[in-house]
C-alpha cells in the first residue's frame, strides 16, 4: 500500500489518518522523554522507549497515552524515538541478525501485515503478551490474527485499516442513484450502477494504481480468503476466490468504471479533483478526500460490495493498519500495563487523538463514545468514525502468511498481465512459482 502523506499538511478532522498505514517520513531524531539511544527500559521502573513513525499520527498517539498513564503514575515517562517505518524494520532485522536484543525498545509500533513474517523469522525480539491481562475480544479478531502467531498474541492493535467505500452523493443523484444503493450489495450490482453512473455522468466510479493488487487483496479478506493456506504455503494457483476477484476486477477495468493509472499521485488527483465518482481503500483515503475543501457535505461513505458467488463473501474488509509490540528487551511488566491502560483501556486517548489525527481505533468499546457518533459536516452528517468502528467488526480475518509482500508484488504483475489479455491460471502459476522460489 502507498505511504499516505500526500496531505499531512491539512487540518481536517479525519485528515491525519493518512498517516496511519504509510511508512511516514522524517528521521530517527528523538521526540519526547529523556535518554535518546532508543533502547529499551530495562531496570527503568517508571520509563519506557518507543520506536514509532510518523508526529502528527502515531507519535502524537503515544504522547497523549503517556499524559493518560501519568495521572496515575506521576513520574512515568516515554522516550519516543521517531522510526520511519522501512528504517524500523531494517533495525529490528539487523538486531536480530546480530542478536544485540538489548538495543531494542521497549515497545515498537509495526505494520500489521509484517507481523507474521517478524515474528516467524525473529522470535526472539518480541514478548508474548498473551497473559498480561489485555482483553484481545475487545479488538476485531481480524485485526488481532495479525499479530497472532501459534495462539499467541505479540501485539496489540492501534490504527484502523478498516475499508469504506466513499461516494459523491452529488454525482449519484445525477445518476438518479444514492447511498443505500450501494450498501449491501455484490459486485454484479455495483458494476451495474457504475455503467449507470458512466453513462449519465461520463465519469468512471472507481479508480485506483495500475500494477497494485490493492484492490484485489480487500475482495479477498473480505471473503476471508488468502494466498496462502494456514500452514503458509502460497494458494495462489486453483484460488477461486481469487481468479473471481481479478476476474471482476478485470470486468470493472473493460467496462470503464475502473479507471486505471500510473501513480498514487495520480490516483489522489483523480479523487480531489472530482474525476471518479467514489472510492474503496481503508478509512485513511478518508484524509485524502477532505483536502478537496470544495466538495464538503458532497460524500457518503458505505461497506463495500461482495464478491457474488463466493463462499463466505462479506461486505467488509481492510487494508492497512498496525499494532504496537512489545520486545524482549522491555520491562515488560510496565510495558504491558502501560498498554493495557491505554490503547487497550482509555476511551479517553480514543477521545482526545480522534479528532485531532482521525485516529480509528480499533478497540471496539471506543466505537460507544459520544465523540465517535458526531456527525461530520464533511460526509454529509454521517457518523463516520461510529460506522467505521462497526465495520471493523464484521471483517473477516485471513492468513496473511510470512511471505504476504512476495505473494502481493507476485499477484500485482499477474494482474498486470492479465490485464494485458495473458490467461488468468497461466499468469496465477508463474506468481505461484515466484513466491515459492522467494520462499526456498
Amino acid at each position: 500500500m502507498k505511504p499516505s502523506k500526500k496531505a499531512l499538511a491539512i487540518a481536517l478532522p479525519v485528515l491525519l489518518a493518512l498517516g496511519a498505514c504509510g511508512t511516514g517520513d522524517g528521521g530517527g531524531g528523538e521526540t519526547s522523554g529523556t535518554g535518546g539511544g532508543g533502547t529499551g527500559g530495562g531496570e527503568a521502573s517508571n520509563e519506557l522507549t518507543v520506536w514509532t513513525w510518523d508526529p502528527a499520527f502515531n507519535i502524537y498517539a503515544m504522547q497523549e497515552a503517556e499524559k493518560i498513564y501519568q495521572k496515575d503514575h506521576p513520574d512515568f515517562k516515554l522516550n519516543i524515538v521517531e522510526t520511519p517505518w522501512d528504517d524500523l524494520q531494517t533495525k529490528l532485522t539487523t538486531l536480530a541478525q546480530s542478536q544485540s536484543y538489548d538495543e531494542l525498545p521497549d515497545i515498537f509500533l509495526m505494520q500489521n501485515n509484517a507481523y507474521q513474517k517478524n515474528v516467524a523469522n525473529y522470535p526472539e525480539l518480541f514478548t508474548d503478551i498473551t497473559g498480561s491481562g489485555i482483553n484481545f475480544a475487545d479488538f476485531p479478531e481480524s485485526v488481532t490474527a495479525y499479530s497472532t502467531v501459534d495462539g499467541k498474541n505479540y501485539g496489540v492493535p492501534f490504527d484502523a485499516g478498516t475499508a469504506i467505500g466513499a461516494y459523491r452523493t452529488d454525482l449519484l443523484e445525477e445518476a438518479g442513484l444514492k447511498i443505500d444503493d450501494f450498501t449491501d450489495i455484490d459486485y454484479a450490482k455495483f458494476i451495474e450502477l457504475g455503467k449507470q453512473i458512466k453513462d449519465k455522468t461520463g465519469k468512471p466510479l472507481l479508480s485506483g494504481q495500475a500494477g497494485s493488487s490493492d484492490t484485489i487483496m480487500m475482495m479477498l479478506q473480505s471473503a476471508g480468503a488468502s494466498l496462502f493456506d494456514d500452514a503458509g504455503k502460497p494458494t495462489i494457483t486453483n484460488n477461486d476466490a481469487l481468479l473471481k476477484s481479478i476476474d471482476t476486477y478485470k470486468q470493472m477495468v473493460d467496462a470503464g468504471i475502473f479507471l486505471e493509472v500510473n501513480s498514487w499521485d495520480e490516483y489522489v488527483a483523480t479523487i480531489v479533483n472530482g474525476d471518479v465518482a467514489g472510492t474503496i481503500n481503508g478509512v485513511w483515503i478518508a484524509g485524502t478526500i477532505q483536502t478537496a475543501k470544495d466538495q464538503s457535505g458532497k460524500w457518503n461513505i458505505t461497506n463495500l460490495p461482495k464478491l457474488d458467488g463466493v463462499a463466505n463473501a462479506t461486505n467488509y474488509s481492510a487494508n492497512g493498519g498496525s499494532s504496537w509490540g512489545v520486545s524482549s528487551n522491555a520491562n515488560v511488566e510496565l510495558a504491558q500495563d502501560f498498554l493495557k491502560s491505554t490503547f487497550a483501556g482509555s476511551k479517553e486517548l480514543y477521545d482526545t487523538i480522534l479528532p485531532a489525527s482521525g485516529a480509528v481505533a480499533n478497540w471496539i468499546p471506543a466505537g460507544s463514545s459520544d465523540v465517535y457518533k458526531q456527525p461530520q459536516e464533511f460526509f454529509g452528517g454521517q457518523p463516520v468514525f461510529e460506522k467505521v468502528v462497526e465495520f471493523g467488526t464484521k471483517v473477516p480475518k485471513n492468513n496473511t502468511g510470512a511471505y504476504y509482500y512476495e505473494g502481493r508484488d507476485a499477484v500485482s504483475a499477474a494482474i498486470t498481465q492479465i490485464i494485458q489479455g495473458a490467461d488468468p491460471a497461466g499468469a496465477l502459476e508463474e506468481a505461484q512459482k515466484n513466491v515459492e522460489f522467494a520462499m526456498n
